[in-house]
């Protein structure tokens, strides 16, 4: 299991919940239970790498609608479901919106635990992938208008004569923005420039300026 998580368990049965805690505490994970989803809403708080455990039905916000809630407000994180009415229906809901499982009670606890490591798994590589992609796009920040058109005009596979054509400068020039740019991003090929590329969030289209 990963250090330092957090799994949120949302049940407003109180013997799931309890259950739940003890059953993660057992491995070293930390667990905060609600017995509702608003109330689940108004306390968190972004604390790092985590997961939700929420159940399907219950009263108030059901956990389909918690899922909606999160999503509205702009919320990351895997979303296991549980059940104890092994609704299909509802199952195939819950995945096209986002949940990374659904599982059905009773469930095994080592069935869970596979579920919930799986989940913090994922959110580690969603937020490493974020934080990498940030520092990629700050560090863009370093090129010139003009080097930044050079640069995605290389990583789309141009060779200089025909970036010069498309930008209206020399090859010269080309090379010179270009040798920039590798040193700016502290590139020692193309395929540095290209894995950069795929690293950073930036999808701004190439001018022809």
């Amino acid at each position: 299991m990963i250090e330092n998580a957090i799994v949120y368990v949302v049940d407003d049965d109180a013997a799931v919940r309890e259950s739940l805690v003890w059953l993660l505490g057992s491995v070293g994970l930390k667990t905060v239970a609600f017995g509702g989803a608003g109330e689940f809403l108004d306390a968190y708080e972004d604390a790092g790498i985590c997961c939700l455990v929420s159940d399907v039905r219950m009263p108030g916000m059901s956990g389909l609608e918690l899922q909606k809630a999160l999503i509205a407000r702009q919320i990351e994180m895997p979303i296991i479901l549980m059940t104890a009415f092994g609704d299909v229906s509802t199952a195939v809901k819950a995945m096209k919106a986002g949940a990374v499982d659904f599982i059905e009670k009773p469930f095994s606890n080592q069935h869970m635990l596979d579920l919930i490591n799986a989940a913090l798994l994922a959110d580690a590589a969603r937020r490493q992938s974020t934080a990498a992609a940030q520092e990629s796009a700050q560090i863009l920040t370093r090129l010139t208008p003009q080097e930044h058109r050079v640069f995605e005009h290389v990583v789309a596979g141009k060779s200089n004569r025909e970036i010069g054509a498309e930008m209206d400068i020399s090859v010269k020039t080309v090379e010179v923005h270009r040798a920039r740019v590798m040193r700016k991003l502290e590139a020692g090929s193309v395929a540095d420039l290209v894995r950069f590329h795929l690293t950073s969030s930036s999808d701004e289209p190439i001018s022809n300026g």
